[in-house]
């Protein structure tokens, strides 16, 4: 806080002198040593009572005087903009006042002495400080608003958060317990923006301690944390069943310990970042075991140290034969309107991709007659027997379709998997390094499709970012959720995530419109969410009439075709 020289005690000694040449109308009653003229009554060489002080550089008083010093209320006004209305005592700022300062910050509330004390309220640069203050800073219980909106309530020390209280970040985060010269350190509680929980100890605002941590989705971990992540023993218990007890290392299994599966598996030895490594055995849900030395999820060595077969060489040698059958299973098109789908499950570490895929791929052939299908599918037990879901496998399986479909047919393709802030659809394969998929490349991808009329269905979070780069005339766009929200259901005991479900084990077996369907579906995840308390992802729709049109005019099509095949197959009548 500035100090003001211009408010120390004045002189005693005062030059009284004549009014000069040029002077206001009211002429000073005195004129002080360094040139300040005042206004008001002067007794015995002193200012007393109510008078006005002009200063040489343009500051001024006006107010109560008491022995030649600032005393009572009076209103003081710096040649360089700032200002003082309330109390003096002995020449300085003393009671209650407000002070504006040439920053633009501003200060309401106690002084002491010339300093910010007592119950007060300080807005400075977008910061807001209120509550008790001493020697300028807040001391005491009070408030501290910052300008991204985060705000700390609770015990102050010399202006920083100290003894008890919350902290809510600009992110909506909260933080609670025991503060120290800013930090939480000690017992205390974390509430996330989203839902995650944390109870336990706390260094330098983080978790460091023992405690219990859970998210959104109720999985639960439990043990010593360091750093801010799980590190030591401790315990995970997910909602889908999972259930791990052992020794971590950066929120991943890492040491000793011992995972059971919801499928049943249990595996029990050594775990490096999360997946086996080293000795262990994994007794499987049908009784049987593999014993040996595992590295990265897989066993390399059984138990009497040979050497077997890798899975993914093995997978690797398949890829090329699999993808070629895939494509050479696709029928060529009829003189009349065919259906052809791709299906495609993106992430290989959760199953719930891979049966909603499987499931939409059989329903568009077995209620809406699909001519062709292709699926590739991301899977770690289905590298060696299933077309794996990457850029290249897609590029190749759309110019497939492109080639076998005429331009009067209709393409339907379906993508699940995880999505991204940045709407790339995630490609994941165990083991592999695969590239995400960009919505811009996902466009550029389709293009040699542009002349065929396409529903594309986005399952993924954040899907709505797809629909800009891939709208047209011909192209039906649907998305699980809003380009700037997340989606839900993708868990590893699901059979569909919530969009999935909503739309094709629900919707669209209770009507064929496309644009009804969407809509049931959409109602269908708004109330599965609400009952969840999850933030809505609001799937989205671009539907031109062209593609409506196409798609009801193939259904129409396949009625007429399934009204003929049960003419011819009615038996004829015998006289």
């Amino acid at each position: 806080m500035p100090r003001f020289a211009h408010l120390a005690p004045l002189s005693l000694a005062l030059l009284l002198a004549a009014c000069g040449d040029g002077e206001p109308l009211l002429p000073p009653d005195a004129i002080l040593p360094d040139g300040s003229r005042y206004r008001g009554e002067v007794v015995d060489g002193l200012l007393q009572g109510p008078g006005r002080l002009d200063y040489r550089d343009g500051s001024w008083f006006e107010g109560g005087f008491k022995d030649g010093q600032l005393h009572g209320k009076g209103e003081w006004h710096d040649a360089n903009g700032e200002y003082y209305a309330g109390e003096f005592q002995d020449g300085v700022f003393h009671g209650q006042g407000l002070l504006r300062q040439r920053d633009g910050s501003e200060y309401r509330g106690g002084f002491a002495k010339g300093h910010f004390a007592g119950e007060g309220r300080l807005e400075q640069q977008g910061q807001v400080h209120a509550g008790q203050f001493k020697n300028d800073l807040l001391d005491g219980p009070g408030t501290l608003t910052l300008s991204d909106g985060s705000r700390y309530q609770g015990q102050f020390r010399k202006g920083q958060p100290h003894g008890q209280g919350v902290r809510t970040d600009e992110y909506g985060n909260q933080f609670s317990g025991a503060f120290d010269k800013g930090q939480l350190n000690g017992p205390g509680n974390y509430k996330g923006a989203d839902g995650d929980l944390y109870d336990g100890g706390f260094r330098h605002g983080e978790f460091h301690g023992k405690g219990r941590y859970q998210d959104p989705a109720g999985d639960a971990w439990n043990g010593q944390f360091a750093e801010g992540a799980l590190n030591g023993e401790g315990e995970y218990q997910g909602s889908d069943g999972t259930h791990y007890k052992g020794a971590f290392r950066g929120w991943n299994y890492h040491g000793q310990g011992r995972l059971a599966r919801p499928n049943g598996d249990v595996y029990e030895g050594q775990f490096a970042n999360g997946e086996y490594a080293g000795s262990g055995t994994l007794t499987l849900a049908d009784g049987s075991q593999q014993r040996g030395v595992w590295q990265g999820g897989q066993r390399v060595r059984d138990e009497q140290g040979t050497l077997l077969p890798d899975p993914l060489e093995i997978g690797l040698l398949t890829q090329g034969r699999l993808l070629d059958e895939a494509i050479a299973g696709l029928p060529a098109s009829t003189p009349e309107i065919d259906l052809y789908t791709l299906t495609l499950a993106g992430d290989g570490k959760q199953s719930v991709f891979l049966r909603e895929a499987d499931y939409v791929a059989n329903l568009l052939k077995q209620r809406f007659a699909a001519h062709g299908n292709i699926t590739l599918v991301n899977h770690r037990n289905h590298l060696a027997d299933r077309p794996l879901a990457t850029r290249e496998n897609l590029t190749r399986a759309v110019q497939a379709l492109a080639e076998r479909s005429g331009e009067e047919d209709l393409i339907f393709i379906y993508l699940t998997s995880h999505g991204s802030r940045h709407h790339e659809l995630n490609l994941d394969q165990p083991r592999l390094r695969l590239a995400d998929l960009p919505a811009s490349e996902l466009a550029a991808l389709l293009a040699p499709l542009k002349d065929r009329h396409k529903v594309v269905v986005v399952s993924a979070c954040y899907s709505g970012g797809f629909i800009p780069p891939l709208k047209d005339d011909k192209t039906l766009l649907m998305t699980a959720a809003r380009a700037d929200r997340v989606s839900f259901g993708c868990s590893e005991e699901n059979d569909f995530t919530y969009f999935g479900r909503a739309l094709f084990a629900d919707a669209l077996t209770q009507t064929d419109d496309l644009q009804r369907a969407f809509e049931l579906a959409k109602a269908h995840v708004a109330e599965r969410e609400e009952a969840d308390g999850f933030e809505p992802s609001e799937p989205q729709i671009w539907a031109p009439k062209a593609v409506l049109a196409h798609w009801q005019a193939l259904r129409e099509q396949q009625a007429r075709d399934a009204l003929s095949a049960a003419a011819t197959d009615k038996p004829t009548a015998t006289h």
